[in-house]
C-alpha cells in the first residue's frame, strides 16, 4: 500500500470522516489549542478493550497513542528488557514509558502522509501487537486489574477484527505468530484468566535475583 503525499494538512473534519469509513465510533472527541483527539475501544482476538487514542496535530502528525499496560512497579529489569526486545521486533510502532510508569505503545503518522489507510492500517499494527504480547503482558495486566479474557465471542467480529482483517496483508509479520492460531494458549480461552503468578518477584535480594534493578526502585537494595 503506497501513501502518496498530502497537498495539505489533514483537518479533525477529514479524521472524522476517514474513522467513519473505517467503521470506527469515537466513545469520545476533544479540541484544545488546534489539537484534536478521538479516543476509540477495539477488541481483539485476544485483548479485549484495548484503548487508542487518535491525537491530530495538523502541522505535525496523526498519531496513534495508547496505554498498552498499567504501571510497571515491579522495579526489575526484566520489564524493560521485554518492551527493548519488542520494539526491535515491530517495524511503525514502539513502545516507551510514561510519567507514571505505563507503558504506551506509539504509531506516528506525518501530517503529509496521513489519510484513511494510513490512519487504519496503523490502528490495526496497534491491535494487533496488543494481542500477540498479550501473554507476555499478563503479568503487568493482572497487576493493574486489567481484563485478561479474551473479547466475549458475540464481540468477536466487531469494528478492532474487522480493522486487522482489512489490512491482514500489511501485517503479516504480527498475523503469522504460531501462537496466534486458535487455541494454540489454551491459558487464554474465553472466561479464563490468566495466572500469572504475583505481579512482583517474590525475592528482591539482587544476589538472589540477577534481574533485580535496585537503581529502578530504591526499596531494593535499602
Amino acid at each position: 500500500m503506497s501513501l502518496a503525499p498530502r497537498a495539505s494538512a489533514p483537518s479533525p473534519a477529514d479524521v472524522e470522516a476517514w474513522l467513519a469509513e473505517l467503521g470506527l465510533e469515537p466513545l469520545e472527541r476533544a479540541e484544545r489549542e488546534g489539537v484534536a483527539s478521538w479516543d476509540l475501544i477495539l477488541d481483539g482476538r485476544r485483548r479485549s478493550r484495548f484503548r487508542v487514542t487518535v491525537i491530530l496535530d495538523p502541522a505535525l502528525a496523526l498519531i496513534c497513542w495508547a496505554h498498552f499496560a498499567p504501571p510497571i512497579n515491579d522495579g526489575f529489569r526484566r520489564s524493560y528488557r521485554k518492551l527493548l526486545r519488542w520494539n526491535d521486533e515491530l517495524p511503525f510502532v514502539k513502545f516507551s514509558i510514561g510519567d507514571d510508569e505505563r507503558p504506551i505503545l506509539v504509531a506516528e503518522i506525518p501530517a503529509a502522509l496521513a489519510g484513511r489507510e494510513a490512519l487504519g492500517l496503523a490502528l490495526a499494527r496497534q491491535l494487533a501487537v496488543a494481542d500477540r504480547y498479550h501473554v507476555e503482558a499478563a503479568e503487568w495486566l493482572k497487576a493493574g486489574g486489567w481484563p485478561l479474557d479474551p473479547p466475549d465471542p458475540a464481540r468477536r467480529d466487531g469494528p478492532g477484527m474487522r480493522l486487522v482483517a482489512r489490512y491482514a496483508a500489511e501485517l503479516t509479520e504480527l498475523l503469522e505468530d504460531p501462537a496466534m492460531a486458535p487455541d494454540a494458549n489454551p491459558a487464554v480461552t474465553a472466561g479464563t484468566v490468566v495466572d500469572a503468578g504475583p505481579a512482583t518477584a517474590p525475592d528482591a535480594d539482587p544476589a538472589a535475583n540477577p534481574d533485580a534493578d535496585p537503581a529502578a526502585n530504591p526499596e531494593h537494595g535499602a
